[in-house]
């Protein structure tokens, strides 16, 4: 992967039902997720800026701003400027409605 895959540039939201062995899965944030408590997502914009939205209190989402940048292998480094550590993913599949990353780190 030389650039990141278009349908990358979006808010998406972690669909937990459908996540498998390491594979977590994501759907695009208008997608029609049954009933949860909470869910957690992340954004990623063209500019490199990426916001992580980890649920907070009373499962509302939070929003932590970090960056991301392009690596070999279909992996993506999310940095966080020491406000938490830092993580880097595995694309598995990524096109309009689906969002499918392996957590390396």
């Amino acid at each position: 992967m030389r650039e990141p895959p278009s349908g990358l540039f979006r808010s998406w939201l972690h669909s937990h039902e459908e996540d498998h062995e390491d594979v977590r899965v994501y759907r695009p944030d208008d997608f029609a997720f049954p009933p949860a408590r909470g869910r957690r997502g992340m954004e990623f914009a063209p500019d490199g800026t990426f916001v992580d939205h980890p649920l907070g209190r009373g499962d509302a989402p939070g929003a932590v701003p970090g960056r991301w940048r392009l690596l070999p292998e279909d992996r993506i480094a999310l940095t966080f400027d020491g406000t938490r550590p830092d993580r880097e993913l595995e694309i598995v599949r990524c096109d309009a409605e689906i969002l499918q990353v392996r957590r390396l780190t």
